[in-house]
């Protein structure tokens, strides 16, 4: 144990030198010099080859078992991770933007592995750089002893804020809508050869965002502008730091059965209400593992009592909503999936008093649905079905809302 943190400790003193130096600009990665490989009988050594010094951390995070590299900042680009990884001792790695200004390197372990060396050598005459790291065994119990994130302002996502609860607008304020496009940063959701779900719903949503603005009677608000990685938990809190009247996350998947296409609204439930919509929630529920979130002190213990009796008056108006939407999507002309309508656990529909759906576009492993998301024709049309739907859903909703209060 003391050989690894002194090994931490040094890294640290560099890290602090590396701050004093203020290294700036944004590092480029050499690819072809990059590799992930094995080292030993049992270790793993990373390379990654940079264009010049930047400040860095690294850390090991628990279940599941994940080495994660933070930099300020790298430009990743004409990295691939099926090039880079060669060794299965590593599992998987996914890397991007992580916080504006921060990138994020996450590579999963195939067994408990501890940082044994890091240091990151810059040539004084180029200026290029180059970080290795070695990993090597370690004890799962000393593995689960070290691992976990240190607190940084400067590195780390902030903690979503508490804040009292809006106070009830008028009747006739505008809907105050929350977009969420899905993934972003280092979490490109589903990916095809050309394209990925992050960059095409962050379209989506800015598209929508106009559609709906300038038809009067809306605030729109997102949890992303750009690509940048919002926690599962941080966007839920955002919906209540801007007290949204409604949540729309905004996804176009893919299953590797290949047989899902056309677009699916989904609503909360602990039980899926099919056996693909459980295997969409828990690719979902990956999000954070795919970017490093520590999940060690994730609490699951709440007041079940009072989300019971948030969500007894809040269920009924979001499944309304999830039909209206529906509705006008097909009023749109879809296509709509053969059961438009479906449940899930899906992690970023569990605000308690906010209505709130996850609408599925439709797959990228569908080839129709594919060149329908892509094309910008479509996409305004099904934006103009999810304005019908919300206008739709508004006014029963003030009618059973009045009809209650009498």
């Amino acid at each position: 144990m003391s050989r690894i943190f002194f090994i931490l400790a040094l890294f640290w003193a560099w890290a602090s030198v590396a701050f004093a130096q203020e290294f700036s600009g944004l590092a480029r990665i050499d690819a072809d010099e990059s590799r992930i490989t094995e080292s030993g009988r049992n270790g793993v050594r990373v390379r990654l080859a940079l264009s010049q010094g930047v400040p860095y951390r690294l850390f090991t995070l628990s279940e599941p078992r994940r080495l994660v590299l933070d930099f300020q900042e790298v430009d990743w680009t004409g990295l691939r991770s099926e090039t880079v990884l060669q060794t299965d001792r590593i599992t998987d790695a996914q890397f991007g933007t992580y916080v504006p200004g921060w990138s994020r390197m996450v590579l999963g372990l195939g067994r408990p592995l501890g940082v044994d060396q890091a240091s990151l050598q810059v040539d004084q005459v180029t200026g290029a750089a180059a970080l290795d790291v070695l990993l090597l065994p370690v004890a799962p119990d000393l593995f689960s002893e070290t691992a976990g994130a240190p607190y940084d302002p400067r590195w780390d996502l902030p903690e979503p804020a508490v804040v009292e609860a809006p106070a009830r607008r008028d009747a006739d304020a505008p809907l105050r809508v929350m977009l969420d496009p899905g993934h972003g940063g280092i979490d490109p959701g589903a990916e095809t050869k050309h394209t990925n779900e992050k960059s095409l719903m962050l379209t989506f949503a800015r598209e929508l965002r106009e559609v709906l603005l300038r038809s009067g009677g809306f605030e729109v608000m997102m949890t992303r502008d750009d690509d940048r990685f919002v926690s599962l938990e941080r966007r839920i809190a955002l919906a209540h730091q801007a007290g949204a009247d409604v949540f729309i996350s905004l996804h176009a998947d893919a299953l590797a059965e290949g047989l899902a296409h056309g677009a699916v609204i989904y609503t909360l439930s602990e039980e899926a209400s099919d056996i693909a919509s459980a295997k969409l929630a828990e690719r979902q529920a990956r999000s954070d593992i795919i970017a490093g979130v520590d999940l060690s002190r994730s609490d699951d213990r709440v007041a079940d009592v009072l989300l019971d009796l948030a969500r007894q008056e809040t269920q009924p108006r979001t499944l309304s909503l999830a039909r209206a939407l529906a509705e006008g999507m097909a009023g749109q002309g879809g296509p709509m999936n053969r059961r438009p309508l479906r449940e899930a656990s899906f992690s970023v529909l569990k605000a308690a008093d906010i209505p709130s759906v996850l609408v599925e576009l439709g797959f990228l492993s569908s080839p129709r649905d594919l060149k329908n998301i892509k094309d910008p024709e479509w996409r305004a049309s099904m934006a103009r079905g999810i304005h019908s739907g919300l206008r739709a859903w508004r006014e029963a909703d003030q009618l059973q809302r009045s009809l209650v209060r009498q």
